[in-house]
């Protein structure tokens, strides 16, 4: 908005030029999403307060979690009207990308909104059952493809890390793995969010490896450069990323141990389908699997778990899944766990760069 507010009056001043860039645009609309969820922050908590909405802790899960019962839910709500907002402010509004990964993440958000309100209605409630779940978001994936395929801008080609000139087409098979991707991506950004600040801290991480790898490969120059999928207004992108970034430092000033707030699946099931949304539009769809791999271990030890302890009948494999209850029930303290996957991810974040260059 701001865009076609303020750049027109370049000719006016000079200083006007710098909304041309995405970079600028990226920088700041960040920075917005920072202040909004920041300002925000603790009048959100104390409505959430107000209307008694606080955390369901399951009765089969660590014993030291009954202490934070009741703590203020649903913060990603918090972070959806900035990300929204900051996006809205400092984009181009007539980028398809811009609206397709909008609509993925809000429409998630709305299926974690049900989730959670039906868990704080209903205490004794699981919220939507997971084969609900999982329809509703594949039905969201197929609208956002089918505007995407009437839009004309389709490519199902796949792009390999570490094999730059490898690019095979999928043809329709590209919509299972780009519906497997972002549903998935969703999910395992879900399961991982269960301890204060275990979450947010590797999505704020892969946020900013995607805030790169969309500017790079909006840019005709650079992609060719280094290899790597040219996709023409793709760089708009960024400054979505730029706003997951800014949205995910505001919530971890108050979601950091010990957790003032936690986001609730209006929060997890959004962020992690916006990952999924942008990894695809951008043609860096494994890529999310090196950067992410927090969640992948997350998702994949929940797997593992339960097809464990069904084929054993009563067997598992870990103490309890996902795998940083596993940790807790060890004996690790809570926020050593955290930074400890905090620098995973770094480090995985670093290997996701890597592949600008490896080839």
């Amino acid at each position: 908005m701001l865009y076609y507010l303020l750049y027109p009056l370049h000719n006016i001043w000079i200083g006007f030029n710098v909304f041309r860039y995405i970079t600028f645009r990226t920088i700041y609309a960040s920075v917005t999403c920072l202040i909004i969820v920041l300002f925000f922050g603790k009048r959100y908590i104390n409505w959430m307060r107000t209307l008694h909405i606080g955390q369901i802790i399951r009765e089969d899960g660590p014993k030291r979690h009954y202490q934070k019962a009741g703590t203020p839910s649903m913060g990603g709500g918090l972070m959806l009207a900035a990300i929204a907002i900051s996006t809205i402010l400092w984009a181009r509004l007539n980028n398809f990308y811009i609206w397709i990964v909008l609509f993925i993440t809000i429409s998630y958000g709305l299926i974690g909104l049900i989730d959670d309100i039906k868990k704080v209605r209903y205490k004794n409630s699981k919220g939507l059952s997971a084969k609900a779940k999982l329809f509703l978001q594949t039905l969201v994936v197929l609208l956002a493809t089918m505007a995407f395929i009437y839009h004309g801008g389709y490519d199902t080609h796949l792009s390999i890390p570490f094999f730059k000139r490898i690019h095979p087409d999928l043809h329709w098979f590209y919509i299972i793995l780009a519906l497997f991707v972002i549903v998935g991506s969703s999910n395992a950004v879900n399961l991982t969010d269960g301890l204060d600040g275990l979450a947010i801290g590797p999505f704020i991480i892969v946020a900013s490896v995607y805030t790169i790898f969309t500017y790079l490969a909006g840019n005709a120059v650079l992609s060719s450069y280094l290899q790597i999928p040219y996709v023409a207004g793709v760089g708009e992108l960024a400054i979505f990323c730029g706003s997951l970034v800014g949205a995910g430092l505001g919530f971890l000033w108050y979601n950091a141990y010990p957790a003032e707030i936690f986001m609730g699946d209006v929060g997890s099931l959004s962020l992690g389908g916006a990952l999924g949304s942008v990894a695809v539009l951008a043609k860096q769809e494994i890529l999310l699997a090196i950067a992410g791999g927090v969640f992948v271990v997350e998702a994949l030890s929940v797997i593992l778990q339960v097809s464990y302890f069904k084929w054993t009948k009563g067997k598992r494999i870990f103490r309890m899944s996902p795998l940083h209850h596993h940790f807790e029930l060890k004996g690790i303290p809570e926020p050593k766990i955290i930074v400890r996957f905090w620098i995973v991810s770094i480090i995985l974040g670093l290997v996701a760069l890597s592949t600008l260059k490896l080839r």
